[in-house]
């Protein structure tokens, strides 16, 4: 399966979240296809770093605003846009604590205005979804079709239910009002780019062994992650974005490690002294994760390349630049 490319030159791209990690590193890719790409975000977890390089470049624009209350009165966003990628929203554990009713915006008000803009300017319409929709999964690998284990009420719901949320609303436009759409459930992603302080255990792991701090492990350490260096997870975006496929379509790796193993490795990378330390587990977190990528190989020919111990040693020596 080959998918041919859709977006490249003369088309235009608007990216929510596009200061964020992820999202900053997709503008970049379409920026490299000859895409005009405006970029929108309010800044509460993006940072104007990972798109300062973009600035003097006359096919990106940056526009500081929050999605939640529509899309503002700026000159770039007046033309019609040929894709949307809704990007936008806080992601890490640190962030549903503090920032709850904003994720839950961005979620479903943010989602709706997008979908009307999207649905007006003809545009295909790509949600970035996340693993987080099968919760403390009971099934292993997740499919895209088990409905999932989700605490509606937990300190995690808000993320859950907001992109619950907005992978319904989706749909809803498709079917409805004919709107060309595609939802991307995105598995755990780490690369440069990523906050210090992001509360997500990769960042954690390799800012503490720089340091030389205790290795904070929650719980016993044997829950499982599948780590996706970040190049895998923005190639299968854009498959999915040039395809004609709706989804929902997991996007990730299937190299699954305890959170043990994943300190330890990124000791060993670190060459640090650090020790793993048990601290308290938070609640609703998940066991397991792991993505069948069976779909994102049939429809999209979607193949994770980079191995874990290569995608974490390029993390390290940006976190290694960053943290002197």
């Amino acid at each position: 399966m080959k998918v041919a490319p859709r977006f490249g030159t003369g088309h235009r791209i608007l990216v929510t979240g596009g200061a964020g990690f992820v999202p900053s590193h997709l503008v970049d890719t379409l920026i490299a296809r000859g895409c005009t790409v405006v970029a929108l975000d309010n800044f509460v977890t993006g940072s104007k770093e990972n798109v300062a390089h973009l600035l003097d470049t006359p096919t990106f624009t940056m526009v500081e605003a929050d999605i939640s209350d529509g899309l503002p009165a700026h000159p770039a966003l007046t033309e019609r846009f040929d894709a949307i990628l809704h990007m936008a929203s806080p992601a890490s554990p640190t962030d549903f604590e503090k920032l709850p009713v904003e994720i839950l915006r961005v979620g479903s008000v943010a989602t709706l205005h997008l979908l009307d803009r999207a649905l007006a300017d003809g545009a295909r319409f790509l949600m970035a979804s996340t693993s987080e929709a099968y919760g403390d999964p009971k099934e292993h690998p997740q499919r895209e079709s088990y409905w999932g284990n989700v605490n509606p009420i937990g300190l995690r719901s808000v993320y859950d239910e907001a992109k619950r949320f907005s992978e319904a609303a989706t749909m809803a436009y498709h079917r409805s009002r004919g709107l060309d759409t595609a939802i991307v459930r995105i598995f755990n992603t780490y690369g440069p780019r990523m906050r210090p302080d992001d509360g997500r255990a990769i960042p954690t792991f390799i800012s503490q062994a720089l340091r030389g701090e205790p290795i904070t492990v929650h719980g016993t350490g044997d829950q499982t992650r599948s780590i996706c260096y970040v190049d895998d997870l923005v190639r299968g975006i854009l498959l999915l974005l040039d395809s004609t496929e709706t989804g929902p379509i997991n996007c990730g790796t299937e190299h699954e490690m305890s959170m043990r193993q994943l300190a330890e490795t990124i000791i060993e990378l670190c060459g640090s002294s650090s020790e793993v330390t048990y601290i308290t587990r938070s609640a609703d977190d998940p066991e397991m994760r792991r993505p069948d990528l069976t779909l994102a190989r049939k429809l999209l020919g979607y193949e994770p390349t980079v191995a874990p111990e290569d995608g974490l040693r390029r993390t390290i020596e940006h976190f290694r630049g960053r943290l002197g």
